[in-house]
């Protein structure tokens, strides 16, 4: 699985969210796609400014910011290390 975080330049929110990410104890290392929403027209309609978002590859689910990393392992369905 991986985790995609949909951001935006200069967001301190998305900062915050990566932070919390990286400070996330996993049992596994997961691989984190970071995408700039104003990539892509279809994500700016689709997230407009309701950011940041983490997603999941293997069943698509969402978490909506704000998240903590307690947050983070419940939605991942994991326990820390």
């Amino acid at each position: 699985m991986t985790l995609t975080l949909y951001t935006t330049e200069g967001c301190h929110l998305c900062e915050a969210a990566e932070e919390i990410l990286q400070r996330t104890p996993l049992r596994v290392p997961l691989s984190v796609d970071v995408v700039d929403i104003a990539s892509s027209p279809e994500l700016v309609e689709r997230y407009g400014t309701r950011i940041p978002v983490l997603r999941r590859s293997d069943d698509g689910t969402e978490l909506g910011w704000p998240f903590s990393v307690d947050d983070v392992l419940t939605f991942l369905g994991t326990t820390p290390v």
